[in-house]
């Protein structure tokens, strides 16, 4: 499960919950399938915690606190 992507992971979860919101599964696999999405949503759940982790960490200034600044976006120029 760790090698699998968020992107992958979220998808797969999507289409988990697809599946399960028809009602056409029989009850064995809608419980098959509904472990897997809570194990896929568990591991979203981790990888998006140490995302946050990793831009505390790259917000942090000298000192060591956090502190919060407006994102600023400037658009691409176009060609």
């Amino acid at each position: 499960m760790t090698d699998l992507k968020f992107e992958d992971s979220l998808a797969r979860l999507e289409q988990i919950v697809s599946q399960l919101e028809t009602g056409n599964l029989p009850l064995e696999e809608s419980l098959r399938v509904f472990e897997e999405g809570v194990t896929l949503a568990r591991h979203c759940a981790r990888y998006l915690e140490e995302a946050e982790k990793r831009i505390e960490l790259l917000t942090k200034d000298e000192a060591g606190a956090l502190g919060t600044r407006p994102l600023v976006w400037e658009p691409e120029d176009e060609a």
